[in-house]
């Protein structure tokens, strides 16, 4: 058996958008020790503390302290959960979100204080929540009521009453999005504002969106054809990935609207999932083993993005337009 890889040091190239400068950064390796070969994180709050699961097959989920080394890694399952727990997202308190399979439902969990209390949208047969803001008081997901297995009917919601959520109330984003065929809600900040994406065709390309106060932008990083919003702190730094024209999936930073791509070293696919307010990312990427391993990352400030991208104005930067969805 392999021992648990640590990759501190190692160092990727963070590249600005649109004039190939870039940034470098340091990905530490995150590699669950009982799944050495299937590591996901997925959320981090400001006291650094990681969750995510391991295991392909039958999800275990994890709560995970830094250095991510054995001893740290805190098993954190829905009690006879057979299909597995994935854990999502944490809130600053240490609340957490994620979903949970049991007898093949799938049903949307939130932990406060070591107890589990299943969240689901009224009338749905397929729940998970994908995120939770800092206060630990709202949580965004999305349900499917036509759809046990959750893969056709996707609207996307978020969910507030918490931290305990013992009387959640619902609200559908998906109303507010264009027409769709899926759509996921996968973080929410503490102003309110949802992050998310939606099948804008059909065949499984997404827009990302954002939702700030109703008004929803829609939007492609790199000028893609699929792009998914996947988190968002209280900055408003938004966190996702996307597949570029030979089909090869990147996460990206959205700072202020300045886009930069986020690639571990040797990946063949990269997805960031989770920020937050220090500018922390973790997600997961693809090794050329086919192995998916975990990662967390520092990004660089957005005000020394911007400064860079001034002194470069003239050549172009990508920018996100922020334009209300029609």
């Amino acid at each position: 058996m392999r021992g648990i890889r640590l990759a501190l040091g190692s160092v990727a190239l963070l590249s600005t958008a649109a004039f190939g400068s870039a940034h470098a950064y340091t990905i530490t390796n995150i590699i669950d020790p009982l799944n050495q070969t299937f590591t996901q994180a997925l959320g981090i709050n400001d006291s650094s503390t990681i969750v995510g699961y391991g295991n392909a097959s039958i999800f275990n989920g994890f709560e995970l302290v830094l250095p991510p080394v054995s001893g740290n890694f805190t098993r954190q399952n829905v009690p006879g959960a057979d299909g597995g727990t994935q854990v999502i997202g944490i809130s600053g308190g240490g609340t957490t979100v994620g979903f949970s399979i049991t007898g093949g439902v799938t049903n949307g969990f939130v932990q406060n204080g070591g107890s589990f209390t299943t969240v689901d949208e009224p009338a749905t047969m397929f729940n998970q929540l994908l995120g939770i803001n800092k206060s630990g008081t709202v949580a965004a997901g999305y349900a499917s009521a036509s759809d046990p297995a959750g893969a056709t009917g996707q609207k996307a919601y978020t969910v507030s009453g918490g931290p305990s959520f013992a009387s959640p109330v619902f609200t559908d984003i998906n109303a507010k999005l264009p027409a769709n065929f899926n759509s996921q809600a996968t973080g929410v900040n503490d102003a309110g504002t949802v992050v998310g994406f939606y099948d804008y065709t059909g065949t499984g390309l997404f827009s990302a969106f954002e939702d700030i106060a109703g008004v929803v932008t829609s939007f492609q990083a790199f000028g893609s054809t699929s792009t998914q919003a996947l988190g968002i702190n209280n900055l408003g730094d938004i966190v996702g990935d996307y597949v570029d024209a030979g089909g090869v999936m990147h996460g990206f930073l959205d700072a202020n609207g300045m886009f930069t791509t986020i690639d571990a070293p040797g990946a063949t696919s990269t997805t960031a999932n989770g920020i937050n307010d220090q500018n922390q990312v973790v997600g997961f990427y693809t090794d050329a083993n086919d192995n998916t391993i975990g990662f967390v990352t520092q990004v660089p400030e957005p005000a020394s993005l911007l400064l860079v991208s001034a002194g470069l104005a003239a050549v172009g930067v990508t920018r996100r337009k922020r334009r209300p969805t029609p």
